[in-house]
């Protein structure tokens, strides 16, 4: 079993274990709270665990020659291990909370091929003939999800940090402190672009696109979890630079891939409809390179259709012909690729362990390259 299939392994049983602590405390509580743990369960069940990996990484790029371990015995400092597992477990958690959220201020319907935590709710309230607005009960309850999660999230964290000498829990914590509050300061700036984008100069969009994929996604996916691993493992702030360096422009291109599959990815792989980021109206790099090679007349009748949430299957193939066809489907795959061509640039120049290198250039493949 390869290391990063017991590390993948380790994280889900940490998390199994988190779950059932606190089933126990909701059971204690009322039985009315059976759903939110469900729903819990399915959101943290499963998925890549890129988050929990990056911080792994990062944690063993700085404190150990980069040989394999045997995360399952014969580790000289096992209660850093477990600290790391604790750690990449909260990220996962905190992981899952920012997608209850994100699907609710998105209006999605599906998540991973299931209903989002909104809809599901909302199915819940409506099937059982509850009194009130089936919707309303379905964000809020969803609202309160994520709000939960974020505080799972949170007492991960705190466990983690507990047995370590303050200095290193004072900066993993700082860390993760800022990652949080970059993800809220980025959300805010996504859902800004989409109600202020025409209102903004054209030649502004692109630049105003990118910001919002590094604050949004970039650094919460790729750059904090390394630096949040490296901290753990008391990184100097030569190799706190060096590991964002090469996050940063990582997290980037994962988002722009992830913006591609959102337009163009197929229903039943990634788990969404096609087409559903154009219903939704996003308004990414992907939209600013396309609108900037349109003509006006075709530039607003794309933006009368662009967040129309009724949107057809044969509108939705007349969109993504009119983003192929303006070249900036190709714009984006070449900037996937150079973003990608920098960051592992800047991780054959790094001052980290050759094994810690190896595994991150084959995450670095993984993310850029994904289908779902």
């Amino acid at each position: 079993m390869s290391e990063q299939t017991k590390l993948v392994d380790l994280v889900d049983h940490h998390l199994t274990s988190f779950l059932e602590s606190r089933s126990q405390d909701m059971a204690n509580i009322s039985p009315d709270l059976e759903h939110l743990l469900a729903y819990s369960n399915s959101m943290l069940t499963g998925g890549k665990r890129f988050r929990a990996r990056f911080c792994y990484w990062g944690w063993r790029a700085i404190g150990s020659d980069g040989s394999e371990m045997d995360l399952l015995g014969g580790v000289e400092t096992l209660d850093d291990v477990q600290s790391v597992i604790a750690l990449a477990t909260s990220l996962e958690v905190f992981h899952a909370a920012a997608l209850v959220h994100d699907d609710i201020m998105d209006n999605s319907d599906t998540r991973r091929g299931l209903p989002a935590a909104h809809r599901a709710f909302e199915k819940i309230h409506s099937s059982r003939d509850y009194s009130g607005i089936s919707d309303h009960f379905g964000r809020s309850t969803a609202l309160l999800l994520g709000d939960l999660l974020l505080a799972w999230s949170d007492d991960l964290l705190t466990a983690a940090l507990d047995s370590l000498p303050p200095e290193i829990a004072r900066a993993t914590r700082s860390q993760f402190s800022k990652m949080r509050q970059e993800v809220t300061l980025g959300q805010y700036l996504d859902i800004h672009e989409e109600a202020a984008w025409l209102h903004t100069a054209e030649s502004e969009r692109l630049e105003r696109a990118l910001r919002v994929v590094t604050y949004k996604s970039a650094k919460y996916s790729m750059e904090a979890p390394l630096l949040i691993g490296a901290s753990l493992a008391g990184a100097h702030p030569e190799q706190l630079a060096d590991l964002s360096t090469f996050g940063l422009p990582l997290g980037i291109a994962f988002q722009l891939r992830d913006d591609v599959l959102g337009v163009f990815g197929d229903s039943e792989v990634t788990g969404k409809p096609s087409g559903d980021d154009l219903r939704e109206g996003k308004r990414t790099a992907l939209i600013a390179l396309a609108e900037s090679a349109m003509p006006e007349s075709q530039k607003r009748v794309f933006n009368e259709m662009l967040g129309d949430r009724s949107l057809s299957p044969d509108q939705i193939e007349v969109m993504q012909s009119t983003l192929r066809e303006s070249g900036a489907l190709d714009d984006v795959e070449s900037m996937i690729s150079d973003y990608a061509s920098q960051a592992m640039t800047v991780l054959g120049n790094s001052a980290i362990s050759a094994g810690a290198k190896k595994e991150l250039g084959r995450l670095a493949t993984a993310v850029t390259e994904r289908r779902s």
